[in-house]
């Protein structure tokens, strides 16, 4: 019986590790499609969406069957909690993926204004945090999801900059207001691909830490709370 635990274990470890690469190639394709102009690129990104979808089924079966059945303790049962919800994550970066390759449809090709925006940092820091989140789950390395979720704020100050560039560019001409409505669509895309980021960064530390970090990072990180403050959050949350 432990050994068959174990194999299925392995299993759904070997299917995440297959749809961590497939999303991370989606999203690289992604930002080469705008970079390039690669409209057959962009089709093919949409045309592979299914494959992610049908991993993500998969998954999610696979850890359902071994929390019911398995009855899972300690390590193993806050990896499958963790890994329905970095599955979830995943497929969410899938989808992203395709909101980009969709919406470079609708500009065609690179606005000529692109290099005046924060597209290409974005960009950068998103593939550099996605990248991360996957490798500190490979790894089981808490310092690298550590280093994921602080890069977040970074990114969301960029977003938020990005947003007023781009409002200036369409005031200053009004025949950019489609281009530009529609790169902020995917720079706001790509501010959302760095929160799944962190959010699969703040599963690998449960995993790895047991310790639960959502929504009070920071602070966590910087060691400004203790566990002993639990309680009195809970009576926050009840009052």
């Amino acid at each position: 019986m432990e050994r068959h635990f174990e194999a299925e274990l392995e299993k759904l470890k070997t299917r995440i590790l297959k749809m961590c690469s497939l999303v991370d190639e989606q999203l690289t394709a992604a930002i080469r499609v705008i970079e390039e102009e690669n409209i057959e690129l962009a089709n093919q990104i949409i045309e592979r969406d299914d494959k992610v979808d049908k991993y993500d089924v998969k998954i999610d079966k696979a850890c359902q069957k071994l929390l019911a059945l398995r009855q899972p303790v300690a390590t193993d049962l806050r990896f499958i909690m963790s890994a329905m919800t970095i599955n979830n994550n995943l497929e969410r970066i899938g989808d992203i993926a395709v909101n980009i390759a969709s919406n470079f449809l609708i500009m065609r090709k690179k606005p000529d204004f692109l290099s005046k925006t924060n597209f290409t940092p974005m960009a950068n820091i998103v593939k550099e945090m996605v990248k991360n989140s996957i490798d500190s789950f490979i790894n089981n390395d808490p310092k690298l999801a550590q280093k994921v979720i602080e890069t977040d704020k970074i990114l969301d100050q960029y977003n938020v900059d990005n947003h007023q560039i781009l409002i200036s560019i369409m005031k200053e001409n009004k025949e950019n207001i489609d281009t530009a409505v529609a790169l902020l669509v995917i720079c706001r895309q790509l501010e959302r691909l760095g929160d799944h980021a962190t959010n699969i960064a703040e599963d690998v530390y449960f995993i790895v830490e047991a310790q639960m970090i959502k929504h009070k990072y920071v602070k966590f990180l910087f060691g400004e709370m203790g566990d002993d403050k639990d309680d009195d959050n809970d009576k926050e949350i009840n009052n």
